[in-house]
């Protein structure tokens, strides 16, 4: 296979040959994007519809449930579809599309947990300030800044990628499209070069952006610790904890993914670490946001029971 238009379709990592495992698979796979669907859809319904959480950190909120909801919908679906049916091809267009959305979002989602670090740092340190940096406009622009900056990012690495020759055969190595499987198929030493420059600056990014949490979160704790009474220093913990748990997930799985050594890399366990990194953040984050969010947990405890009652009164008057 010399150049791209010869290659009709991506072959992923293959599942277990034993059926059973497959099936195994597939119920996994569905059993998480569920728990995803249904704890990402239930934050975004309370935010939207409780007055109470419509914050600066509420809006952030909803957007990294809008993130995370596109992760699990963009890699989930067609693993499913492969440990079903048992087959491992990926059309080509449809590893591009795969490929561009994944990386899309996962920007996407690092930008915002970058400005929700910015939004604790405001909260606990300028507190008298809070309404004038983080105001309704603010928060518009600096959400649509991490949308914006995601798409660029995404759409520079996935052009290029994607406009490489590949003449290193069709076999990816991992259960979706991910660029770096795609970049070791290509045989342009030119491409391959621009490619490297392309993620040293998004590495140089990424790091900056890890120092600016690393930063915020040391002043943060500086300011937690000068606060005199014990319940004001634990109100303050709990409000970024969640946030330091979801960037720590984040940052801890994709960096083991990708800095792991290669002596211990085998495809049982790049299966469990993509998946540790690509699927199941986006299930735990809702999980982590809501257990030391109060507001956010009487909003859904709400909404559901007002959903409960509303069927069974529907229930009840067909009866």
């Amino acid at each position: 296979m010399s150049n791209n238009s010869s290659m009709p379709q991506f072959l992923l990592l293959a599942f277990p040959d034993r059926r059973e495992l497959q099936l195994l698979h597939f119920w996994l796979f569905l059993a998480i994007s569920l728990a995803a669907l249904l704890a990402n859809g239930l934050i975004l319904s309370a935010v939207a519809c409780d007055h109470h959480l419509h914050t600066p950190m509420g809006f952030f909120l909803l957007n990294l449930s809008l993130t995370d909801l596109g992760c699990i919908c963009t890699t989930v679906p067609k693993a499913m579809h492969n440990s079903l049916w048992d087959t491992t091809t990926i059309s080509y267009m449809g590893c591009a599309a795969q490929a561009f959305f994944f990386y899309f979002f996962m920007s996407a989602e690092f930008s915002l947990l970058t400005i929700m670090c910015y939004d604790r740092y405001v909260a606990i340190c300028k507190p008298l300030h809070y309404g004038t940096l983080l105001g309704s406009r603010a928060c518009a622009h600096m959400a649509a800044a991490a949308w914006a900056i995601g798409f660029l990012h995404t759409l520079l690495h996935t052009a290029n990628t994607f406009s490489l020759p590949l003449c290193q055969g069709n076999a990816l190595g991992q259960f979706f499209c991910e660029l770096p499987h795609i970049l070791k198929l290509s045989c342009s030493h030119s491409g391959y070069l621009r490619e490297i420059g392309l993620i040293v600056v998004s590495t140089c990014l990424v790091f900056g952006c890890f120092i600016f949490i690393v930063f915020s979160y040391v002043q943060i704790f500086r300011a937690v610790l000068r606060i005199p009474s014990q319940q004001g220093r634990h109100k303050a913990f709990s409000t970024c904890l969640p946030h330091m748990a979801v960037v720590s997930l984040f940052i801890s799985t994709v960096v083991f993914s990708y800095l792991k050594p290669t002596s211990i890399s085998s495809p049982s366990l790049d299966l469990v670490v993509s998946v540790l990194y690509s699927v199941v953040p986006p299930a735990l984050n809702p999980l982590i946001y809501s257990l030391r969010n109060q507001e956010l947990k009487d909003a859904v405890r709400k909404m559901m029971t007002g959903c409960f009652s509303g069927a069974i009164k529907c229930l009840r008057s067909g009866v």
